[in-house]
């Protein structure tokens, strides 16, 4: 009797000291270079001062980071991470990896796959959806046509496209659905393949299509990002294309659409729909504090929303977003 009774004090002893321990949270994103995964760490920030919790931030670019990352928090003694991966094909992998370090996790922004390709369910998630945030870039862009009372005929489309990535081919095929059934025609629409989502590789991919398609009086350009899309406005500006024949409309509203929108003098970057880098960074560290400290299980899927901003409409739009 009594070994038992000392054999139950000591397990409570050791419930209470891990119940005791210090909550540490990961993020891990697969480009911490980019400004959208930067203002996603400013805002877990904000979530860790208000609720207390340690947040080590890890930038994943590939696969084997991944896993050595996730390795990683469990020798710090972390309970959970939320992650953006670098492939979101690393599903199972992933999973399997939080299971063995007994490690909670939230997938933000690109949704996790099995090896079939269908989203994981048991791993809850915060996004957006790629498809209705292209429709709201295409109908920007239509609307902004007919207010320059441009003929479709005369305009070609750059889609700087990233295929490879399931939300950047949502959002671009969204955008051209949207260009189509407002009239545009097909055969003017420019695949521009990137090699990497940043502004580089989007302004080598948009000056071959450029080149290629010289006989377009005017332009307008998506793509998975505001990189994407700043990337076709340089390289048209490169060609002498400037803001009164280009349509640029991003998808992030991140600092570098910002800093685009209030150049003294417009350029073909006509705006951004904003998405809300605090809720997803913010609101998903919440989310896992609260299941990790047993107060709340996470939405197994939140969909946020984006807003069009454009140069005449930026502190009414952040507002709007909570930024």
């Amino acid at each position: 009797m009594k070994r038992t009774l000392l054999a139950v004090a000591a397990l409570c002893a050791a419930t209470l000291a891990h119940a005791a321990d210090p909550i540490k949270i990961g993020f891990l994103v697969k480009q911490a270079e980019e400004p959208w995964f930067q203002d996603e760490w400013r805002y877990a920030d904000v979530a860790a001062r208000e609720k207390g919790f340690t947040l080590v931030k890890i930038g994943i670019p590939n696969g084997e980071k991944t896993m050595a990352a996730i390795d990683n928090l469990a020798a710090q003694k972390a309970q959970g991470f939320v992650i953006c991966a670098p492939d979101v094909k690393l599903g199972k992998a992933i999973e399997r990896a939080a299971k063995r370090n007994n490690l909670k996790v939230v997938s933000v922004d690109d949704r996790l796959v099995d090896g079939s390709g269908k989203p994981i369910e048991s791993i809850p998630h915060m996004g957006i959806s790629g498809y209705q945030i292209g429709k709201q870039v295409g109908e920007g862009i239509v609307a902004e046509i007919k207010a320059r009372k441009w003929n479709m005929a005369e305009v070609g489309a750059i889609r700087v496209a990233y295929d490879q990535l399931p939300t950047g081919k949502e959002r671009t095929t969204g955008a051209v659905d949207a260009l189509k059934a407002a009239g545009f025609p097909a055969a003017n629409i420019i695949d521009a393949p990137q090699a990497k989502t940043d502004t580089e590789n989007a302004f080598n991919a948009a000056n071959i299509a450029l080149t290629k398609n010289a006989k377009f009086k005017h332009w307008v350009a998506v793509g998975l990002n505001d990189e994407a899309v700043l990337g076709a406005v340089r390289a048209a500006e490169g060609r002498g294309i400037k803001a009164d024949n280009m349509i640029g409309i991003g998808i992030g509203g991140a600092k570098a659409a910002e800093n685009e929108l209030n150049k003294p003098q417009p350029t073909g970057f006509f705006g951004s729909v904003m998405i809300s880098a605090k809720e997803h960074g913010y609101q998903t560290s919440v989310n896992l504090f609260n299941w990790i400290t047993g107060k709340a299980t996470p939405p197994a899927e939140v969909l946020t929303k984006g807003m069009l901003m454009t140069r005449a409409n930026q502190a009414e739009v952040r507002k709007a977003m909570g930024q």
